[in-house]
């Protein structure tokens, strides 16, 4: 009576993490799509629109078609809908692979520019900050290729779980296994990939702190002019300091879980659903909360948005 009691628990319990995880999805795409929306419009109504739109609207792209293969992976690890066959698999988990790296590459980006947007004139940086501007999409396609090229083993390694069991498999999700590679080739590329996302977090870190120390620095300068005698409300610069440390901050913290989780649960887990809805949530976080984030900061979306409220 009493085993039958716990499954019953630990059933209720999935079913509880199986809504917050399709709640969390639904919420990101509903963002993404929102803050890609804006600035396509942005895109198509202003001539020469900033870098830092198009690579923010460009995270917003990335993050969605992420979110939308994670509904796929969702689905057939919970058992809801089957797949069933190589080409939906490897197309499903590489795109999904591919892009959680371009999600770690653009941010990086996203953090550098904006840091060498906001270096003052007569810094190291202020050749870069014109550079930057026409060397940018060389700069993207090379780093976007470089992922795809990394990322294809994928492609190899992933197809449909066969009727025949074997000890080899890594099951990936009900449908989908990855057949083992050869130690070689295996520890080639994952040195490879773990070299391309620690150069990126440090970039990442670097950049971040490089911004709140300017900012921090020119809040000093002209510490006057916002004292509380003056103006009650935190200063633009403590706003910004606050963002840039949010999201870059959250963005780490976000990845270090992941990649914990992610190591631990082939180890101690055993492929427990549960802790498949854990890693879910986890791994998806930064795409669901970092365009909130973004859209925050955004005065004229925000603007645009409560207009639009008020009018209704």
């Amino acid at each position: 009576m009493s085993s039958w009691v716990n499954k019953k628990r630990k059933f209720s319990r999935l079913l509880d993490i199986r809504s917050i995880v399709f709640f969390e999805i639904t919420i990101g795409i509903i963002a993404n799509s929102l803050l890609l929306l804006f600035h396509i419009l942005t895109f198509l109504l202003k001539r020469r629109p900033k870098t830092l739109d198009l690579t923010i609207g460009l995270l917003a792209l990335i993050h969605l078609v992420m979110l939308v293969t994670v509904v796929f992976i969702a689905t057939d690890t919970f058992g809801f809908q089957g797949w069933g066959n190589d080409l939906t698999c490897k197309s499903v988990i590489y795109v999904n692979r591919l892009m959680r790296s371009l999600s770690i590459c653009t941010t990086c980006l996203l953090s550098v520019l904006r840091a060498f947007m906001l270096s003052p004139r007569n810094s190291c940086l202020e050749n870069f900050k014109y550079k930057s501007t026409h060397q940018y999409p060389c700069g993207l396609v090379f780093l976007w290729l470089l992922t795809m090229l990394l990322n294809g083993r994928f492609l190899v390694s992933i197809g449909a779980t066969p009727n025949v069991t074997s000890q080899s498999l890594m099951f990936i999700t009900e449908s989908c296994s990855q057949w083992p590679i050869s130690p070689l080739f295996r520890y080639i590329l994952f040195s490879l990939v773990n070299i391309q996302d620690v150069s990126f977090m440090g970039l990442m870190a670097l950049s971040s702190g490089y911004m709140v120390t300017l900012l921090c620095r020119h809040k000093r300068q002209f510490q006057h002019l916002h004292s509380a005698s003056l103006s009650p409300k935190a200063s633009p610069e403590d706003g910004a300091t606050r963002t840039i440390l949010l999201l870059m901050g959250f963005f780490l913290f976000m990845y270090c879980l992941d990649c914990i989780i992610s190591f631990f649960s082939g180890i101690l887990w055993d492929n427990d659903p549960i802790h498949h809805c854990v890693q879910m949530l986890v791994g998806n976080a930064s795409a669901t909360i970092c365009p909130l984030l973004l859209m925050s900061t955004e005065k004229r979306m925000v603007k645009s948005l409560t207009s639009r409220w008020e009018r209704q």
